[in-house]
């Protein structure tokens, strides 16, 4: 039963693959989280996963869907949480959300040492976490920042995070309802472009310079569906994603160049 489901799975991620473009290592990834989702279904217990990706996430929940017995759940710990965790089990297992992300908050006098997301996660991983254990990292200008993570590591954190940059920190535990983040603004633009590459429309999106632009790839500032961009050559489709450090996100909607 297992294998069949399985099978049923790798299908569709196969089907999305063909469509979208998936990468290799995110469909190893969601066949992996099927896997132990079916597993802990049969035992009647729930499967945790780590952080995931915006792509493994939309990927392994779509997947996830076309089983029977299984039900799943993916938290960030605020709505527009972009790094989740799936909870996956059976659903007389799955009654209620399961209480998988914790809040951090950081805070120092950043007033004269600005520091960056790379800073606030710089420190975290050089306490010795690994990446997966970290969800979004929150800025809050010269107050510091907010943080989610694997409840597991909270009294961790809260005993040895004493930097961040140069700057003397305080890392306390706080309610996810204290989370402060923006509600998404978004505008649809349209633009007529001789192409579809990467750079010729995100530097129409984001008005710069397609010469900035590039230096931004290269810089590894511009990601296409959460993935690094390494040519500026290469062509968006219909339902991708641009994003640009610091200035946000855009999204082609249709084959008529619409955004």
């Amino acid at each position: 039963r297992c294998d069949v489901a399985l099978a049923v799975s790798a299908a569709a991620v196969g089907d999305s693959s063909a469509k979208g473009g998936v990468h290799r290592h995110v469909i190893e990834e969601v066949m992996d989280i099927l896997d132990m989702a079916q597993r802990a279904s049969q035992r009647r217990d729930v499967f945790h996963t780590s952080f995931l990706t915006p792509p493994i996430i939309a990927e392994a929940m779509l997947a996830i869907e076309k089983l029977a017995d299984i039900k799943a759940v993916a938290q960030g710990g605020y709505p527009q949480a972009e790094r989740c965790r799936i909870s996956a089990g059976h659903p007389d297992s799955m009654r209620s959300d399961p209480d998988v992300v914790a809040a951090l908050s950081i805070s120092g006098n950043f007033r004269l040492e600005p520091c960056s997301h790379g800073d606030f996660l710089g420190a975290i991983l050089g306490a010795g976490i690994t990446r997966e254990k970290v969800g979004d990292i929150l800025l809050q200008g010269e107050r510091g920042a907010q943080v989610l993570v694997d409840p597991e590591l909270v009294d961790y954190l809260t005993s040895t995070l004493e930097k961040v940059g140069k700057v003397g920190v305080s890392c306390t535990q706080i309610p996810l309802l204290a989370i402060e983040y923006e509600p998404p603004r978004t505008k649809s633009f349209k633009t007529v472009e001789s192409s579809l590459r990467v750079d010729a429309v995100a530097s129409a999106g984001f008005k710069i310079s397609r010469t900035k632009l590039g230096s931004m790839i290269s810089s590894g500032d511009v990601r296409v569906n959460w993935s690094l961009v390494s040519k500026s050559g290469a062509t968006l489709k219909a339902g991708d994603v641009v994003s640009v450090s610091g200035m946000g996100r855009l999204k082609r909607h249709s084959t008529s160049a619409g955004f």
